[in-house]
């Protein structure tokens, strides 16, 4: 299949002649790359993005800020929640948890172990259901479960209980990075998944403060008990608020009225990426398995993965290691939240204002590897405040996941290759977190020296797919521009008639390649 014209060769939120002194700065974008099929048949439009049937094939301009939408609250509150579920684990480790040892770190992979497994299956069921209410249902399930730990009392029920909670995580992250994606144009959308995926940095702040108070608490419920009733209640409580509150997709917002449904679809018209579209196409899949910048996305994610599997069941306790108590180790993991927060959500606006992605992860990944080391080589100096600095200067590294998530929202186009696409991105994640989980081993605690080495390796490693994803992507964007120069002139087109073949491609749910 090919569409009527290919897609915009770079990131931006006007169709208008390239500059091109600006042009040349834009091919080093390292994130934002499509390429055009011949123009020999026409794009099949009978399966077309949910939106077309309200906005049509061409379009209409309106005030960009006729539809404020700046931000939507829920999604980093969504993110907060689980994530402080997710790393209850940590917090309940020195809170006199009752598993130990390599058990622990049974327990810990469990929860990646249903993540992988259920993250292909949760991503076409949410392409069948509404797509927020879907979330919600998960999340209110996600709560009981966690609720049900404080009546747990051996590894065989923890195992399970922890196991499901991976398969109920597993719609999260790619379902907000959809939502991102029918709300926000290109050049917006790191941003705005920063903003969520804040919501991941701040449960060092809202858990780790909430397990500081509890471990105050002296009654007859064990404190780590305590600690899984109250966020699984909370949970619950954020659940009810999503599947109440949150818009399937601009086509059906409630507190929207029907001209501004029309102007928040055409904001996101000439990404032509669409919104949504319920139907899964073979094709589309196929397409992204064989997409080469899919498979380099996977080793990206998987060098990520496998640093958090150990980071989230472990943080807390090799804090303690640098000689810091119990409640102190709490404390002291709160700023690390403050300062990931602030550099994940700083992160997106500077890819979003350089339109590169590849580059910010890069830079965002120095940080992570000059940390690591100091944490590596100096663990049993003494000096515990360089330790817990180094620890705090791989907090700076918070934006690379986030972005990658950007860089999967910006460049798969075509509703079933972007849920293919952010399936495979949780998948490699979530196997990744469960090698992570058995990086930091019993035999090599307080330390756990060869855990931290191995994760400089997979920093080292990232750094270098970066680069190869950059000059992949230098080399497309040239081609494209090539095809798009070379079909305009062929067909004689105006820049009116570009805009309006593009206006016509918007929402036929297209991919990126088409």
């Amino acid at each position: 299949m090919s569409a009527p014209f290919p897609t915009p060769v770079l990131e931006s939120d006007e169709i208008e002649p390239v500059d091109e002194k600006k042009a040349y700065a834009a091919e080093a974008e390292a994130g934002v790359t499509t390429v055009a099929h011949d123009d020999k048949s026409e794009a099949d439009t009978t399966d077309v993005d949910d939106a077309l049937k309200i906005v049509g094939e061409q379009m209409r301009h309106f005030d960009d800020n006729s539809c404020s939408l700046t931000h939507l609250p829920l999604t980093p509150l969504v993110s907060d929640t689980l994530s402080s579920d997710k790393n209850i684990l940590s917090y309940a480790s020195i809170m006199g948890f009752p598993v130990t040892g390599i058990y622990y770190n049974d327990v810990a992979q469990a929860f990646y172990m249903g993540f992988i497994v259920w993250m292909f299956p949760t991503q076409y069921l949410g392409q069948k259901f509404p797509i927020a209410k879907y979330l919600g249902v998960n999340i209110i399930l996600w709560g009981a479960l966690v609720c049900l730990h404080a009546v747990c009392y051996n590894f065989a029920g923890f195992y399970a209980l922890r196991f499901f909670l991976g398969m109920l995580e597993a719609c999260v992250s790619p379902t907000l990075i959809l939502i991102v994606s029918m709300w926000y144009k290109q050049h917006e959308r790191a941003s705005r998944i920063g903003w969520f995926y804040a919501g991941n940095s701040s449960t060092s702040i809202i858990g780790g403060a909430i397990a500081y108070g509890i471990t105050n608490y002296y009654g007859p419920i064990a404190q780590w008990k305590v600690l899984y009733i109250v966020l699984g209640a909370m949970a619950i409580a954020v659940g009810f608020w999503v599947f109440f509150l949150l818009p399937d997709s601009p086509v059906n917002a409630r507190f929207l009225t029907p001209e501004e449904r029309i102007a928040a679809l055409e904001r996101v018209r000439l990404d032509q990426a669409g919104t949504h579209n319920k139907h899964i196409k073979k094709y589309q899949v196929i397409e992204t398995f064989k997409d080469v910048r899919t498979w380099i996305m996977v080793l990206i994610i998987l060098c990520i993965g496998i640093p958090n599997g150990g980071n989230s069941a472990f943080n807390n306790i090799i804090t303690k290691s640098f000689g810091w108590t119990s409640q102190q180790a709490l404390l002291l993991g709160m700023p690390g939240g403050v300062i990931a927060g602030i550099a994940v959500v700083g992160g997106g606006y500077l890819s979003d204002f350089f339109s590169d992605r590849m580059t910010a992860i890069l830079i965002c990944t120095l940080p992570n590897l000059i940390g690591m080391i100091i944490m590596t080589t100096m663990q049993y100096s003494g000096k515990r405040g360089v330790l817990q600095f180094a620890s705090y200067f791989t907090s700076l590294s918070a934006p690379g996941f986030p972005l990658c998530y950007a860089w999967n929202a910006s460049n798969m186009s075509g509703h079933t290759k972007k849920v293919t696409a952010n399936a495979m991105t949780l998948f490699t994640f979530g196997a990744g977190s469960v090698v992570g989980t058995y990086i930091f081993l019993p035999q090599d605690a307080p330390g756990y020296i060869s855990g931290k080495a191995a994760i400089v390796v997979l920093t080292v490693i990232m750094m270098a797919l970066n680069v190869i994803m950059a000059w992949i992507n230098v080399r497309m964007n040239r081609t494209k521009k090539a095809k798009l120069a070379a079909l305009v002139a062929e067909k004689g087109w105006t820049e009116e008639d570009v805009e309006r073949e593009r206006e016509k491609a918007a929402f036929l749910d297209l991919t990126d390649k088409e």
